[in-house]
């Protein structure tokens, strides 16, 4: 497998930008902010802690191995231990295999379409793939839903949380866009987070159950910690930011919380050729924004615009045109502003595609299943001439088979 180990420039022809990819410089995170966040660590002092042997594991051994509950629902099966981390350096296998049982349930759960094209991968790659969705998932679920991340000892108000908080918040480009309770409360949630992901790369293991099947998936598969820690700035820029000024502005958000998920993916999927890690950052890009101009109505609901500012004026799009939803189908800019912001979307989906023969051959499936189901999407959206107002775009159900039905043939019977 490849590692990561340089740093290269890449000349994007479609738009005429020279971005930095990221892939490899792990070593020095060269701005003040993200300093902080890398210093982000959990150690055996600074939190409660359990010590359970092997042969006590054994012995609770039963209350250790449902993640379903008896009404059906998803139980962590670590829940009874009121305890951040445990001291032993090595989590007993049955433990381990359990966590990735809760992070597969969790994914068939909630990933829908990923989840089908997750489960033919080879079951080392399958597990490991399940347990990065599930880290990314509740990640999204603090910052974006309502879930409400539990660290026991953990709270907003304790005093690194706060020293934290007002650190990210004195660097950041802007005020908090969410109001202070709901900042403070998700800001220390994902800050926590952030300190259980430190402990996949340390001597102790978070209680939790997706980190420890993270912390055996990094190891398994040598991925960087900036990877996950950079997934987690993005959403707390999130907080920060709720408009885009520029592409480059866009694209660096599209780089921490999407493009971040396709270079964790390649590690575990496998490749030999460096190149793939450039067609990852932009298979990353290409999903973000499909995403973004499909959910641009439900978005603008939540006074968040990430189309561009600098882009739509051009087309004499205002914020206030973007907001008024179905209505702006009657722009005059607005098709045309959909047509040229689907032809950059285009290029990065054909560099994506780059990636798939780059690929091991047992892992290809996966990835090509995403990248049909985001393009047929895009097609969609072009068919409709930017009409993504009046109902939510996707793939009917036959769609969806049928397209996974040629995918699998092509890729995993035919091998191309």
């Amino acid at each position: 497998m490849a590692q990561n180990q340089d740093t290269r420039v890449a000349e994007m022809p479609d738009d005429g930008l020279q971005r930095s990819l990221y892939v490899g410089d792990f070593d020095d995170a060269d701005q003040p902010i993200d300093r902080i966040r890398a210093a982000v660590d959990l150690t055996k002092e600074a939190a409660h802690a359990i010590s359970i042997t092997a042969l006590e594991a054994v012995r609770e051994g039963a209350r250790f191995m449902g993640v379903i509950g008896s009404r059906g629902e998803l139980v962590n099966p670590f829940r009874h231990i009121d305890a951040a981390i445990w001291t032993e350096p090595d989590v007993p296998d049955h433990m381990i295999e359990t966590a990735y049982e809760y992070c597969e349930e969790l994914t068939r759960r909630e990933a829908g379409n990923f989840y089908h094209s997750f489960k033919y991968l080879p079951e080392t790659e399958r597990r490991a793939i399940m347990a990065y969705y599930a880290f990314c998932r509740r990640a999204d679920d603090i910052a974006d839903g309502d879930f409400v991340d539990i660290f026991p000892g953990g709270s907003s108000d304790d005093p690194e949380s706060v020293d934290y908080r007002a650190k990210i918040e004195r660097l950041s480009p802007g005020k908090p866009v969410l109001d202070r309770s709901t900042y403070n409360d998700k800001m220390s949630q994902l800050f926590y987070y952030r300190k259980k992901l430190s402990t996949s790369y340390g001597d102790i293991t978070s209680t939790d159950p997706i980190f420890i099947a993270i912390k055996d998936t990094v190891r398994t598969f040598d991925i960087h910690r900036q990877l996950l820690d950079d997934m987690i700035s993005g959403m707390e820029n999130d907080f920060h930011r709720n408009r885009y000024q520029t592409f480059e502005d866009l694209y660096s958000y599209c780089y921490r919380v999407a493009s971040t998920v396709g270079l964790v993916c390649i590690e575990i999927y496998g490749y030999d050729d460096p190149r793939a890690r450039e067609s990852a950052e932009s298979w990353g890009v290409f999903m973000q924004l499909i995403n973004i101009i499909r959910d641009v109505a439900e978005d603008a609901e939540r006074d968040r615009i990430y189309l561009p500012i600098e882009d739509l004026a051009r087309w004499g799009i205002t914020e206030e045109d973007v907001k008024s939803g179905k209505a702006l189908m009657d722009h005059p800019g607005w098709t045309p502003f959909v047509k040229e912001y689907l032809e950059r979307a285009e290029g990065y989906r054909g560099r994506a595609f780059k990636l798939l023969p780059m690929l091991d051959k047992s892992s290809r499936y996966s990835p090509a299943a995403m990248m049909f189901f985001y393009q047929s999407i895009m097609k969609k959206i072009i068919k409709r001439d930017g009409d993504v107002f009046t109902e939510r775009v996707q793939l009917s159900k036959t769609e969806k088979m049928l397209l996974a039905a040629y995918v699998y043939v092509r890729f995993r019977f035919l091998g191309l």
